[in-house]
């Protein structure tokens, strides 16, 4: 049983780590909020095309009840042996302040193709071709889509921005159901594949609680994938590879778990079909697959108004469908048996397990 005195040290630290975080990034949110109202005004953008929903929205106190409850949930998981306190390892004042100069330094560009609704400039002569034009897009409307080393520099923080620093709380989320598939299990033996890796940030609280695991972290962007081989530099059974979900360069039958974080509502609807085959097709009978995205319609009715305004602030073409689709039915007509969801803030984890082989049960 752990003793007062180590159950006070824990929530110290996890307090002094985490409420600076937070603060530093809704300070960037009032800012950015701010600055937006101001040029909306200057610009005299028409009533007519600013976001709008006729559903509720929660209100500010309601949002950082929310927050809290998934602090104090992060905090549970880690006072119950889930995983360690978490390093969120976002690098030297030196790296933020440049990353937050990065960030700052794009929101004209982005309000200006807010306005214009101008999203298809990563789409040119230079990228036709090398990616699927789904993914060629000015995401979020911003520069460079997913493809340029500036994005991937700049994504921690506006994800981190969006999310009220809550970004890392939620991917630890993902954790605990793979806690019930690894418990007593040999880690060294045992093989997790994270498809849509990004800057690799899920992967390292992976190494965090399983430090000896091997992992693989898939991604469609070369730019990303680099950053994410930087930030697991010198985390052991960590590979990286450049790749798509619907075509995963893995044999069948791989792999224990499959991760994918904040990856399905970006994808169009026949995609997140071929995906959730194709991470079928590479679980092991018997193996767990943990998706991590926004709240869906009916999760929580109070959000819906900020689940609809979501998509007109930021480019996000597919989100609409995504916000009605039924990954239960997906997964069981892939031989993938839901097992459960959780909200987790403005998101949530739903968990899937792979039939078992015949005569395995």
């Amino acid at each position: 049983m752990t003793s007062p005195l180590a159950r006070f040290v824990t929530r110290a630290t996890y307090g002094i780590s985490q409420l600076p975080r937070v603060a530093w990034y809704v300070g960037h949110g009032v800012a950015v909020r701010r600055l937006s109202a101001a040029a909306r005004s200057s610009d005299g953008v028409p009533a007519r095309h600013r976001a709008k929903t006729d559903a509720p929205v929660p209100d500010r106190n309601s949002l950082y009840a929310d927050m809290a409850a998934l602090f104090m949930q992060d905090l549970a998981n880690v006072e119950a042996g889930i995983y360690p306190l978490p390093a969120d390892h976002d690098g030297s004042l030196f790296k933020l302040l440049r990353r937050s100069r990065l960030f700052f330094a794009d929101l004209p560009d982005i309000h200006q193709r807010r306005e214009r609704r101008v999203h298809d400039e990563v789409l040119n002569e230079e990228t036709r071709g090398r990616r699927p034009n789904y993914y060629l897009q000015n995401f979020h409307f911003q520069s460079g889509g997913w493809m340029t080393e500036d994005s991937a520099e700049r994504y921690d923080t506006q994800v981190e921005v969006l999310f009220n620093g809550t970004a890392n709380a939620i991917r630890r989320q993902a954790l605990p159901p793979l806690f019930e598939t690894f418990a007593g299990r040999d880690q060294r033996k045992l093989r997790l594949l994270d498809i849509g890796c990004g800057t690799g940030r899920f992967l390292d609280f992976v190494k965090q609680a399983w430090p000896r695991l091997r992992v693989h972290g898939l991604d469609m962007s070369e730019a990303y994938i680099r950053h994410a081989q930087r930030h697991l530099h010198g985390r052991s059974q960590a590979r990286f590879a450049v790749g798509k979900a619907e075509a995963i360069p893995l044999p069948d039958n791989s792999q224990d778990a499959v991760t994918s974080i904040f990856l399905f509502h970006e994808l169009p609807p026949k995609v997140r079909r071929l995906a959730l085959a194709e991470f079928a097709r590479v679980l092991k009978p018997g193996g767990r697959l943990v998706l991590v995205d926004s709240l869906q319609r009916g999760d929580r009715p109070d959000y819906l108004g900020l689940l609809e305004l979501f998509p007109q602030n930021y480019h996000e073409p597919y989100y609409a469908s995504y916000l009605d689709e039924d990954f239960a039915a997906l997964a069981r007509d892939r031989g993938l048996r839901h097992v459960r969801d959780v909200n987790a803030f403005i998101s949530k984890v739903m968990v899937f397990d792979k039939e078992p082989a015949a005569g395995d049960e």
